[in-house]
């Protein structure tokens, strides 16, 4: 509360001064007045009413309550209070004296803060919405808080003779308001300033350096910001500075429950009932918006689905056909035109703030291109059922993991489903790599082929090394749920990746990758480049795939060229290795190396047109199979492109469409078959 104080004296200098002194004359008087043991024992302010209390506010604007609870200046001339005061009481007393200390304390001509509130019309509907803020670093004095007004009439004073609301009720409101105006946190505080000489930024020449003194010194009402500072050029809002006030007040109402002698005059307590009055409305507003956030937030509580769960939602609407071309087997490819979806609903648990656990379910209907209709994974889209996959068009579990920090520098991530690369490493391509929602349409434009030769369930590790420099670590294995022989967690297909992600500035980004896998292929390129798994392409019956493992090596990169331009792209190349030999009714496949290259180069152009959209353009070539080491494994005879373009523009917040198109010159990598060109239009809704 004593940082309010101290921003206090920017916004209305002759305020606190005034208040400030009141308690000094306080002090100063010699003779006896009994405030606490005959009245109240509680310092009363004049605002806590909330909306809600209308008979209580209205109270205020007819009757302003006094200091303490049933004292009025009669109450105080009876009681012989009419005493010698110390010469700075006497000069606080005269008019003449506290214009000349408003002057001084004014002398950078501050701006002038609202008038009175209208005694006749109910404090309620006169507060402002937001309180009004002085933006200049000169101070705020309230037109109705100076010095020359602070000594109102017996009459006014005496009119108040009971309290508003009941004691407790009023602690427990400035309570509610030093919690919610605190502005620091534990780690923020340091020890209480005991000297002005301790503010580095207060000089002996400031024009409030003596008023800041007072308040240091002598009532300890102001602690500071943590870096030793006082920040009087910082504007404020009308509110901290009632709070701020309130601070002040309470080592006034210390003071009267220690039954101090001589503790004010009638002038002093008109002064203080002025700035009650003043700062009334405040208060109340105060107290009713936090009566208002508590009500919220409770209700939420009884009716949030999980204290510790949040519920967000990606649906994909795609429609989608294929305009020209042929297949891998040289037929014309399937013209149809198809409209699918992809719904998918994470349950993202935190348990510590720090932590996540995600658990994905998923449905997909839209099939695959590689099954129905061009023979081959090229070109194959990112949100369908995936390369030679159906769609079931059933809820499923897909990403369940759990990941938690190790240390302030490590990540741990649990992999138990459906884990993928980019849950624990950096693809370095921001523009296109959106899983399918956002970004790139298909597969292979989404991120380099190579990172798909690791998924399923395992675990991975991130390590920050210093700013810009991270280590990816991870181990997934395809059936590791599946006890049977050859399979599990290590004896059946899996994929490990290392990866080195630097970041020399902020809009730059490199990878460095390797994959090691076993069984795994890419899902994307060729049918020679995918071949363990797609032996019917080539005539031969067989239910099993060939055991294959490979190694593959990757380079990414990306940077943010200016606001609207970013350039990025990749290389990947596989050794890919037939492990054993395998006899078919047309003849065999033998053992043999394959050596599979890909390449993308990537543009994109953010916020074109309108802030959120995104246009983006790829070139590259799939994964083709450039040599192999026996003349029986098949090898790629030409070179397709792929070649991508689309732009995503974005209706709202939660709704973006994007229409883009896939260009596949020579598929399969083979000049016979015509270009294929297939058209999407992709709506994304986001909850």
């Amino acid at each position: 509360m004593s940082k309010f104080l101290w921003k206090g004296l920017l916004a209305s200098p002759a305020v606190l001064a005034a208040s400030l002194v009141v308690s000094s004359t306080a002090l100063a008087a010699e003779q006896p007045v009994e405030i606490a043991a005959a009245q109240a024992n509680q310092l009363e302010l004049a605002g806590a009413a909330t909306e809600a209390a209308q008979p209580e506010i209205s109270a205020i604007t007819a009757e302003p309550a006094s200091v303490v609870n049933n004292l009025t200046v009669e109450t105080i001339e009876n009681n012989n209070l009419a005493a010698k005061v110390a010469p700075v009481a006497e000069q606080v007393a005269s008019p003449e004296n506290n214009a000349v200390a408003a002057a001084d304390l004014s002398e950078t001509k501050p701006a002038v803060a609202p008038a009175n509130l209208n005694a006749k019309q109910p404090i309620a509907e006169q507060i402002p919405a937001v309180a009004p803020a002085n933006s200049s670093e000169k101070p705020a004095v309230p037109t109705n808080v100076s010095a020359d007004k602070a000594a109102a009439k017996p009459q006014q004073i005496s009119q108040s003779t009971a309290p508003i609301a009941q004691p407790q009720a009023q602690s427990n409101v400035l309570e509610q308001i030093n919690q919610y105006s605190a502005e620091g946190s534990s780690e923020d505080t340091v020890g209480q300033v005991t000297s002005v000489s301790q503010l580095s930024d207060v000089r002996p020449t400031d024009w409030a350096f003596q008023a800041l003194q007072s308040l240091v010194e002598r009532y300890g009402c102001i602690a500071g910001y943590p870096d030793g500072t006082y920040r009087g050029n910082r504007a404020m809002t009308r509110y901290e500075f009632a709070a701020g006030l309130n601070a002040c007040l309470d080592k006034v109402n210390e003071l009267i429950k220690g039954g101090t002698r001589g503790l004010a005059t009638k002038e002093d307590l008109a002064a203080v009932q002025k700035l009650q009055e003043e700062f009334a409305a405040e208060l109340a507003t105060l107290r009713g918006r936090v009566d208002a956030l508590e009500a919220r937030t409770s209700e939420l509580e009884a009716n949030q689905f999980s204290t510790t769960t949040k519920l967000n939602g990606e649906v994909i609407f795609a429609l989608t056909g294929i305009a020209r071309g042929e297949d891998a087997d040289g037929r014309d490819a399937d013209r149809s035109t198809a409209f699918g979806s992809r719904v998918r609903l994470n349950f993202d648990t935190s348990f510590t703030g720090k932590d996540l656990l995600r658990t994905r379910l998923q449905v997909l209907n839209l099939g695959a291109f590689s099954t129905n209709n061009t023979k081959t994974a090229e070109g194959e889209l990112r949100f369908n059922a995936g390369p030679f996959g159906t769609a079931s068009n059933t809820v499923g579990l897909d990403a369940l993991f759990y990941q938690f920090p190790l240390g302030k520098s490590t990540t741990v991530i649990l992999e138990a489903n459906a884990g993928a690369a980019d849950d624990f490493t950096n693809t370095v391509n921001p523009y296109f790599d959106g899983d399918g929602g956002s970004g790139a349409l298909s597969n292979f434009g989404t991120r380099n082929p190579i990172y798909y030769l690791t998924a399923g369930t395992g675990i991975a590790v991130r390590q920050q090394l210093g700013e810009k420099l991270e280590l990816s670590l991870g181990y997934l294995a395809g059936n590791a749920a599946s006890p049977t022989q050859g399979n599990g967690l290590f004896n059946g297909s899996y994929g490990a990746l290392a990866q080195l992600t630097f970041k020399p500035t902020s809009t730059m980004a490199l990878g460095l990758t390797y994959v090691n896998s076993y069984n795994f292929v890419t899902g994307t390129g060729s049918n020679a480049s995918n071949f363990p798994v797609r032996l019917g392409s080539f005539g031969i019956d067989s239910d099993n795939n060939l055991p294959v493992s490979s190694n593959s090596y990757g380079a990414q990169a990306s940077w943010r060229v200016r606001p609207g331009l970013a350039i990025g792209g990749w290389a990947g190349y596989t050794n890919q290795r037939i492990l054993s030999n395998l006899a078919t009714p047309t003849g065999s496949v033998q053992r043999g190396d394959q050596k599979i290259w890909n390449w993308a180069v990537t543009v994109a152009f953010p916020d074109l047109l309108k802030e959120g959209n995104v246009a983006g353009f790829l070139v590259g070539m799939e994964p083709r199979v450039t040599s192999s080491t026996n003349r029986t494994l098949p090898e790629d005879k030409d070179t397709s492109l792929h070649i991508e373009g689309f732009y995503q523009f974005k209706l709202s917040d939660n709704i973006s469409i994007t229409p883009g198109v896939i260009w596949l010159t020579a598929p399969d990598h083979n000049k016979s078959n015509s270009d294929l060109v297939i058209g999407v239009v992709r709506t994304t809704f986001t909850f």
